[in-house]
């Protein structure tokens, strides 16, 4: 669909540095696997799990963000005191960003524990034989996790809430409550000369206000304005802190947010803490070893590994520790929260879906996250639908590859925008199945009748009242889509010297290559027309697998497939 004849790859002046695996391509040892291929019916190979038999089973920690907790109750605790240890030895304020359920809360939760000197929770862990025990420090906490503000004058009783909490906690009322600012100067400032020794702050979802108003800007921007007050305390009170630690999902630029707070090191994507939060391939085959036994640890690396922040890749702790419980595969941290907004700003963007798992961009448009302004790089990033696959150092500027991390985020993601942009769910769950099932059978004619058949049932009102039908790629999108849902094994956009294949399948030892092509009433048969002249197909040659040229046209008029034109070769 893309007229990129003549294209070759250049050599660049500058370092790249590997982050993760890229579907398809080779990462890491530590990355991510190629998507599996076959949707349901395909059957991995099995890895061997590791022996467990000297090792005790234990709770799974499914939806505990308390420290104390799961050491207590005996939970499967993943040590990441020695993370706490270097940032408290190497600096004094840090941002991070993660995902939603990744674990930014129970580290929080983890330093408060340090700080405060409980040392018995810390027994067998790599802090407890490092930290001075006999030293407690006042400890601040505000945490913006729970509940939905809806207003600013909601977030300003939030506030004067979990003030009001620090301040009986540390026994230390504030002279006036109600003014928040002023009470979180007053307690840090009265803490450290209470106890005699400098204040820990650390907050937690620190742009949950934010972000739960996005869709309404003016409420969105009051929240973040009453924030930005809120932490110009940090800086303004730089002589009473030890330590200060925020986290969230979002990485507001400091200039709306932070604004003034330049002691800030932002760890994001610092390589070192890459495995701060979420679980490395080393940790599952040692702390989770007993749980393993019968699982696939090839299928489990590639629903559920990947994440990566420029340095070890991770896996999504939700998903595993659901995956452990219920021994099921499923898209388990997907399902928790159907991504509304994301849809609903991918749908108005008319993004072209094949290329969403290939996207670029430098360390600027990462950040470019405010009220009004976000990027669809910056966007998928930040919530965790893309990850990090490499960065590129070229010419004193970083950018980076983006990725989509695992088959569960791929699959998740593509199913959510397959319903959003096509008018009945319940008969696209009934054409996913048949297209699994046409495919096993290699049936062109039935994919064909199946594709025509399916858009041809929209009705015209949903093409005139869904701005999504009027974008010329929403055809290739939907069709990429179909197939990108089963969870196969696809790579869209595929560069050759000659351009861009619009997307290659491999699936059951064969090799699918797709042209699309918008034509205004009839088929002329250019989509397989260009598939021939432009030799897709030579890289293939050699294989041993059949090849399949599939040239797919729709028409711009009658909105519908009008041509499907299928050529085999033997590779």
């Amino acid at each position: 669909m893309r007229d990129d004849a003549g294209a070759s790859s250049r050599s660049m002046h500058g370092r790249i540095k590997r982050a993760g695996a890229v579907h398809g391509r080779a990462g890491d040892a530590t990355a991510a696997p190629a998507l599996p291929v076959g949707g349901a019916r395909y059957t991995a190979p099995i890895a061997a799990a590791p022996r467990a038999a000297a090792m005790p089973r234990k709770r799974l920690p499914i939806g505990i963000q308390t420290f104390r907790k799961i050491r207590e109750d005996d939970c499967y605790y993943v040590d990441k005191t020695g993370f706490a240890l270097r940032l408290i030895e190497e600096g004094t304020h840090y941002f991070l960003s993660r995902p939603r359920r990744f674990g930014k809360s129970l580290f929080l939760d983890t330093l408060a524990e340090l700080f405060s000197g409980n040392e018995g929770l810390f027994q067998g862990l790599e802090a407890h034989a490092r930290w001075d025990w006999g030293r407690r420090f006042p400890v601040i906490r505000l945490s913006f996790g729970g509940g939905v503000v809806q207003s600013r004058a909601e977030l300003d009783r939030r506030i004067r809430a979990l003030l009001h909490d620090n301040a009986e906690r540390l026994g230390l009322p504030c002279r006036d409550p109600e003014d928040p600012v002023g009470c979180f100067a007053e307690l840090i400032a009265r803490a450290h000369a209470e106890h005699g020794e400098r204040v820990v702050v650390l907050v937690d979802e620190y742009d949950k206000p934010i972000l739960d108003n996005l869709t309404r800007p003016d409420i969105a921007r009051e929240a973040r304005d009453g924030l930005r007050n809120l932490y110009s305390v940090i800086k303004d009170n730089d002589a009473h802190i030890r330590f200060a630690f925020l986290t969230g999902v979002s990485k507001f630029s400091k200039v709306s947010l932070f604004s003034g707070l330049n002691n800030l090191r932002d760890i994001t994507v610092s390589a070192e803490y890459s495995a701060i939060c979420g679980y490395t391939e080393a940790d599952l085959d040692q702390v989770f070893a007993p749980e393993l036994a019968g699982l696939d640890r090839d299928l489990i690396r590639a629903w559920y590994n990947g994440y990566n922040w420029t340095g070890e890749a991770v896996y999504n702790p939700f998903g595993v520790l659901l995956l452990l419980q219920e021994r099921k595969f499923r898209a388990w941290w997907f399902e928790t929260a159907t991504p509304t907004f994301l849809i609903d700003v991918l749908t108005e963007r008319q993004t072209w879906l094949p290329q969403l798992g290939q996207l670029q961009a430098d360390a600027a448009l990462l950040s470019a996250f405010d009220v009004g302004h976000i990027s669809t790089e910056a966007l998928l990033w930040q919530t965790g639908y893309l990850t990090i696959d490499r960065e590129e150092e070229i010419f004193g500027e970083y950018r980076y590859r983006l990725r989509y991390p695992n088959r569960e985020v791929y699959q998740g993601l593509t199913n959510s925008l397959l319903q959003a942009w096509t008018a009945d769910a319940q008969a696209v769950l009934r054409q996913k199945q048949r297209l699994g099932e046409l495919l096993l059978a290699n049936d062109f004619a039935g994919m064909e009748a199946l594709f025509t058949a399916f858009f041809a049932s929209i009705p015209h009102d949903w093409y005139r009242n869904n701005p999504i039908a009027r974008y010329e790629g929403y055809y290739a999108s939907v069709f990429y889509a179909y197939f990108a849902s089963l969870g196969l094994d696809l790579t869209p956009e595929e560069s050759s010297n000659a351009g861009r294949l619009d997307m290659a399948l491999r699936f059951n030892g064969q090799v699918y290559l797709f042209e699309f092509k918008v034509v205004e009433l009839a088929a002329d048969g250019g989509a397989l027309a260009q598939l021939k002249e432009r030799g897709y197909a030579d890289r293939y040659i050699g294989s041993g697998q059949p090849i399949h040229l599939i040239g797919v046209e729709f028409s711009r008029e009658q909105r519908r497939v009008v041509g499907f034109d299928v050529e085999t070769l033997h590779g």
